[in-house]
């Protein structure tokens, strides 16, 4: 057990596989609760196997993984809280409701400061809170954290992982590439979230205008066939993509790798990016799949997803669409209209960007299209876009 929890805090090992090897109630109420923390259906599935074995424990842990599997994230959260109010040094319910957090857009710095209070020499606390101030702007504090995690525990992925946002957020790319060259020993070989790091490598590059650089990162580093990975992949690509940068088949590859997650309809932010791959690459058969699973899942009632595909993933999804087949101006129009609660979609500033990143390219096509109809060049309008 306490092998999984430090996998599972460090971001970096199997922690489920260590958790499935321990005996006992607390070993199946953490497999619950590292199955839930993940995007993949299937692990959402499974959880809900694991937590019919434990459901009948008396334990506000229980509790919370029962909101969770009936899709309600929101409330598992506030049962976290809860118990972090009993006890501010209980480190899985911190540890789950950060990550839930992070999938609904809403890092909680309140939390983790009153877990930092009782705890000012963990690690993990540190780099958790760390992550929640960078998100909430306060780049230097969130910095300073970050550090002294790395200082107590060096193998910390999401201390490094916090301070990498800073240095984008801060627009560091130079020493961005230094400091994460300097370090890769120590984040490297760890699974989806090292592949998560090396995104965050090759955006210094592309920032840099660097873009061979970011795609040495991409073929090197990120060839994984996780949900995460996957997720990075895209995320890489699309912002390629959209810079009109030259990709070969990468596209039809990384598309190949999503079609079996096509019809999930689990996470909205999973879906935005497998229609990233399926546009660029012209999968118009899978573009239509994810689409009409997203109609489905909008049809029906319940659960956290429901809400944040029919407020933000179906239409930004429309919109990847329109991009794809070229109508600009339904694609700008689409994401402009997104509404302010777009960023409960989930994920941090530095990948939600990405819908922005998008509509500022189709308003460039718009007008660029517009001057080409009417005999002008199109560069004189490229930057007013």
């Amino acid at each position: 057990m306490k092998q999984a929890l430090h996998a599972f805090l460090c971001h970096r090992g199997d922690a489920l596989a260590l958790a499935r090897r321990a005996d006992g109630a607390q070993a199946r109420l953490l497999e619950a609760s590292l199955l839930l923390c993940s995007r993949d259906r299937r692990d959402f599935e499974r959880a809900g196997r694991v937590y019919a074995a434990v459901k009948d424990e008396r334990s506000p842990h229980v509790a919370a993984l029962g909101a969770a599997v009936d899709g309600d994230y929101p409330r598992a959260s506030r049962i976290y809280d809860e118990i972090l109010a009993e006890d501010p040094r209980d480190l899985l319910a911190l540890a789950v409701a950060n990550v839930f957090d992070y999938y609904l857009g809403n890092p909680q710095a309140r939390r983790t400061s009153k877990a930092l209070a009782a705890q000012p020499d963990h690690h993990a606390v540190l780099s958790m809170h760390a992550f929640a101030l960078e998100e909430g702007g306060d780049y230097a504090k969130a910095e300073e954290l970050a550090r002294r995690a790395l200082e107590l525990e060096p193998l910390d992925l999401r201390a490094h992982h916090a301070v990498s946002h800073v240095m984008e957020m801060q627009g560091r790319f130079h020493e961005g590439v230094r400091w994460m060259g300097e370090r890769s020993a120590w984040w490297s070989g760890a699974g989806p979230a090292s592949t998560h790091l090396w995104w965050h490598l090759a955006l210094y590059h592309l920032e840099l205008g660097q873009a061979e650089h970011a795609l040495a990162v991409y073929d090197r580093r990120m060839q994984g066939e996780g949900l995460s990975e996957l997720i990075d992949a895209s995320a890489l690509l699309w912002r390629l993509h959209l810079r009109q940068i030259p990709l070969g088949d990468r596209f039809r590859v990384l598309a190949a790798r999503w079609s079996p997650f096509a019809e999930d309809a689990h996470c909205a932010f999973n879906d935005l990016h497998a229609m990233m791959a399926f546009v660029a690459a012209g999968r118009r058969d899978c573009a239509r799949r994810l689409l009409a699973a997203q109609e489905r899942r909008v049809a029906v009632s319940w659960g956290a997803n429901q809400d944040m595909t029919r407020l933000v993933g179906l239409p930004a999804c429309r919109a990847l669409a329109a991009f794809g087949r070229g109508d600009y101006a339904g694609a700008e129009r689409l994401l402009r209209a997104l509404p302010p609660v777009a960023h409960r979609i989930g994920g941090s500033h530095a990948q939600r960007d990405v819908l922005q990143l998008t509509r500022f390219a189709a308003a460039r096509e718009k007008f660029a299209n517009r001057d080409v109809n009417r005999g002008q060049s199109p560069v004189s309008l490229a930057y007013a876009a």
